[in-house]
């Protein structure tokens, strides 16, 4: 963990599959608020927004990490992001994201949403361990395609134990709570 500061990224889309799943990015929010994260999101509408309204509502800070050049086309920032990184490419925004991650949650989402998912997956596969939770039924379908088709599966060289899942808020709670006792019990 990064010091007495836990950083959880945020990835999901600008637009929310369902009301029931903007309803559940809210609740992650709240509940990485509660449990002492902070929240890094790419700062604009939709479930990033929604989350950001429930770790705010936690009094989390919540920063949003875009493009340099790309934040004047995107448009403002949700109104509860507390703080902004503007960084030059796609690449060092991954990097800062996945370099500050003591957890990782990702939702439902477009193409940027998948590739930020995919990059996490990836990085804890080669880089660091770095815990990363799919939640929402969209999330979890796109997780069981992938496995199905075996683009994501358990190696010996590659294990998948730092991916879980959360249909609920009630879930994501329960898998904070663990990461919690395990980081606290591996001190």
């Amino acid at each position: 963990m990064n010091g007495l500061h836990r950083t959880a990224v945020f990835f999901g889309g600008v637009r929310a599959a369902s009301g029931n799943e903007e309803k559940l990015a809210e609740e992650i929010g709240q509940a990485l608020a509660e449990a002492g994260y902070q929240l890094l999101h790419g700062g604009y509408n939709g479930l990033m927004e929604a989350a950001a309204r429930g770790a705010a509502s936690g009094g989390a800070q919540v920063t949003a990490v875009t493009l340099a050049d790309k934040h004047n086309e995107w448009g403002a920032f949700n109104p509860y992001a507390t703080a902004s990184v503007h960084l030059p490419d796609l690449g060092v925004r991954l990097n800062y994201y996945l370099d500050h991650a003591d957890l990782v949650v990702a939702m439902g989402g477009g193409i940027g949403t998948l590739h930020e998912l995919t990059a996490a997956a990836y990085y804890a596969t080669t880089i660091r361990p770095a815990p990363i939770l799919l939640a929402g039924p969209t999330a979890l379908r796109l997780l069981a395609f992938l496995r199905e088709e075996k683009w994501l599966y358990d190696a010996p060289t590659r294990p998948l134990g730092f991916l879980r899942t959360a249909e609920t808020a009630d879930a994501f709670r329960d898998h904070l709570t663990t990461l919690q006792t395990t980081l606290i019990g591996g001190a």
